[in-house]
């Protein structure tokens, strides 16, 4: 059975403490406009000239290099597998047009309610599925003490913050904070991300369920892009978005409120708080498990995804990134093949030391050393089957 993942870990614990900051700080322009201003640059210039006088003092430069390449790869395949996932979610508005979530006026000869009412006791033509969580949450604020509901309703954390959280993980390697290679890490990150956004394109679009934010669809727009105008009919673009161009908007991962089952707010916040608690743990990886609860409730208490999306999304990200560390070459092989090679020189290196030949140590340490860096190359034929999985699925899209 696989032994879990050794941490080696600063004694000082700065990396939880610089993440909390980043988030704290982050959250001050909600609070305190004036101090975010003030702190939030103060923040970043110390963790980057940390982090530039760290870098020539680095020791780990030979385990780094040997994974460049898996992580320019897993860096193609994820931003592969993000426009393949841009292209499902116009494709879903369009199949569905924009007029399915139409908003219906109670009856005939009747006027219109007036647009101040609330959006909620609308009408429309294909109106949200009833979803219980949402329920629960909305019950919960006449239960719960005012504050307490205050806390849950605060914006604390998002999408943005769960990256960079993990990018602060990465880099936290120069510092010895985690176990290198951080270029490993990363590579690992995003190939799990790509795996996990081609499911969720997969899953949204097989099945497209009614939008829980029907009020957010306006009216169709036609744009004049010359020649580039019969992708008006896939693109779908509205009034607020038709002075894009096509291109900036068949870029953006957004276009209707229809690509749900799989929420991927909250499968991005997972996989950090999986890689935090594998590689760092300790009371801070607990905190972003919390920060991971608060969005998904957040998701559903807004109406930007049904429960069952952030149950399978969580799910999802805590299965992947499990099966991907049984064929990933993390660190745990390289253990073993220097605890081996520590077994079969256990007898000269003890014969080393009784004759205080500092030479022969050094030097039968430097073979353990040399045995764990065979397995930093990614040799699994599995990874690399996935790696051509996304090249060739648009391979076939397009031509």
């Amino acid at each position: 059975m696989r032994s879990p993942p050794r941490r080696r870990r600063d004694s000082s614990g700065w990396l939880g403490l610089a993440a909390m900051a980043y988030v704290g700080i982050d959250y001050l322009r909600y609070v305190s406009p004036v101090w975010h201003e003030l702190m939030q640059p103060a923040l970043w210039a110390g963790l980057v000239i940390a982090t530039i006088i760290r870098v020539p003092f680095y020791r780990h430069w030979s385990l780094e290099l040997p994974v460049a390449i898996p992580f320019i790869l897993s860096l193609l395949v994820m931003l592969s597998a993000l426009l393949f996932e841009a292209i499902c979610v116009r494709f879903a508005t369009a199949v569905l047009g924009l007029d399915w979530h139409k908003y219906v006026c109670g009856g005939s000869g009747n006027s219109c309610p007036d647009l101040a009412r609330l959006k909620l006791n609308r009408s429309y033509d294909t109106p949200p599925l009833p979803d219980v969580g949402q329920w629960l949450l909305l019950a919960l604020n006449e239960k719960l003490p005012q504050m307490l509901v205050n806390i849950l309703r605060a914006h604390v954390i998002g999408l943005h913050h769960f990256l960079m959280l993990f990018i602060m993980l990465g880099f936290s390697a120069l510092f010895n904070s985690v176990e290198a290679p951080g270029l490993g890490l990363g590579a690992r990150y995003m190939f799990t991300m790509a795996i996990g956004r081609l499911l969720r394109a997969l899953a949204f679009v097989s099945t497209i369920l009614p939008s829980p934010r029907p009020w957010d669809y306006s009216t169709e727009f036609q744009p004049q892009w010359g020649l580039m105008n019969f992708l008006a009919d896939f693109l779908r673009p509205t009034a607020s978005k038709g002075s894009s161009s096509w291109y900036n908007l068949l870029t953006k991962a957004g276009g209707g409120c229809n690509d749900l089952l799989f929420s991927g707010h909250m499968f991005v916040a997972t996989l950090t708080a999986m890689a935090w608690k594998e590689a760092y743990g300790g009371y801070s990886s607990a905190l972003i498990w919390m920060f991971v609860m608060h969005s998904a409730q957040r998701e559903i208490r807004e109406r930007y995804h049904y429960t069952v999306d952030c149950v399978i999304a969580i799910c999802m990200g805590i299965f992947l990134w499990k099966m991907t560390g049984l064929f990933w070459p993390i660190k745990d092989a390289s253990r073993a093949k220097r605890l081996d090679k520590l077994d079969k020189i256990q007898s000269r290196l003890l014969q080393a030391a009784k004759d205080s030949d500092i030479d022969a140590v050094r030097q039968l340490l430097n073979e353990v050393d040399l045995s764990s860096q065979v397995s930093q190359k990614p040799g699994s034929r599995l990874m690399w089957c996935f790696l051509a999985q996304p090249f060739s699925l648009h391979l076939l899209l397009f031509f």
